[in-house]
């Protein structure tokens, strides 16, 4: 089973300078534990929700899908917000929240893999509680543990200020998924495939960079792989990178590479496996790109997207610790000149 710890809440979602606003249930976590239960995968979200319509809403819709939700004793609190405005597809975010997570208990015995990541990291004060948490299963060494930054540069001060506690939480974490609009606002002017190599040498047994129309690159202690980006329809980008991450989980798990007993596994991941999951998860974001809103796709809707040849890609280069050089899509696949699936701001 997966336990994913973090923030759930409405997305109120516009375009520029329209007065018409749609609320969207979202949230990175969230729509990352929406993810995997459409995958498939047994998942419970630790949240805080409000006993209030937003948060019926997405209690409601989460249900809908087979996540579990424990949203937490409601008394006092009231269900967070992301004011998001659309244009050219790209979303930007305000954000009317609160994170108060409260003591969280050790995880259920089944489970596997622990995500968290985005707010729920960086806003008391929760952020001690989920920090504690990691800190414990790390040590217990039980359950794989996953991150995903998903860096909100409004609420984290100077670069210089949120580094410490971002790498802190590398450091804990087995694997990492990180977007290069994150790397390029932390680390100004390194070379994403430098600052992953750095992460990996901290302790996780695989990063990965989503790269936009530059694809993917990911490594481990053997692999330096990058993989071309995939085609889509741009509709708009909120919750790829939550899809991106939901499918990279679901095919690790299908692997059988999650659970602390297979972190050597993991790390000694092989390269046609290693290929076929970032494929995988990189085609799951732009079918979500290509619709409204984070509405990642079904296992269904994944599997007859592959039967079909979406989103499928020759190796372009791999090699032990070394960056590849940049990389097209395969012959006869176009890379969209909109923002593609792995920087979008999934809230």
């Amino acid at each position: 089973m997966f336990v994913v710890v973090g923030e759930a809440l409405v997305d109120l979602v516009g375009q520029r300078g329209s007065r018409t606003m749609v609320g969207h249930p979202g949230g990175s976590p969230a729509n990352v534990a929406l993810g995997l239960a459409r995958l498939g995968d047994p998942v419970i979200l630790m949240t805080r929700l409000g006993r209030d319509a937003f948060g019926d809403m997405i209690t409601t819709h989460l249900h809908a899908s087979g996540v579990r939700v424990d949203g937490g004793p409601p008394a006092g609190t009231r269900t967070s917000l992301a004011v998001a405005t659309v244009a050219g597809g790209v979303a930007t975010y305000d954000f009317r929240l609160e994170w108060d997570i409260g003591d969280l208990e050790p995880l259920p015995i089944e489970t596997r893999c622990l995500h968290t990541g985005s707010l729920a990291t960086v806003l008391p004060p929760g952020r001690a509680n989920v920090e504690d948490l990691l800190e414990r299963e790390h040590q217990r060494g039980r359950v794989t543990i996953s991150y995903d930054p998903n860096v909100r540069p409004a609420l984290l001060g100077t670069p210089e200020e949120a580094q410490p506690q971002i790498e802190h939480l590398v450091a804990l974490s087995d694997v990492v998924k990180v977007s290069d609009e994150d790397l390029h606002w932390l680390y100004r002017g390194r070379p994403d495939e430098d600052v992953a190599q750095d992460w990996l040498s901290r302790g996780p047994a695989l990063v990965v960079v989503t790269r936009g129309g530059q694809g993917v690159f990911a490594v481990t202690a053997d692999l330096a792989l990058h993989r071309p980006a995939t085609p889509i329809d741009l509709v708009d980008t909120v919750g790829a990178g939550d899809s991106f991450t939901s499918g990279l989980l679901d095919g690790l798990h299908r692997a059988d590479l999650i659970g602390g007993v297979h972190r050597d596994e993991l790390a000694a991941i092989d390269e046609s496996t290693l290929v076929s999951i970032l494929d995988a998860a990189s085609l799951g974001a732009a079918i979500t790109c290509s619709r409204p809103g984070a509405d990642p796709p079904t296992r269904a809707e994944l599997d007859a997207a592959q039967a079909q040849g979406q989103g499928t890609a020759t190796t372009v280069t791999s090699g032990p610790t070394r960056a590849a050089a940049p990389t097209t899509a395969a012959p006869g696949a176009a890379v969209p000149s909109s923002t593609p699936p792995g920087t979008g701001r999934g809230t």
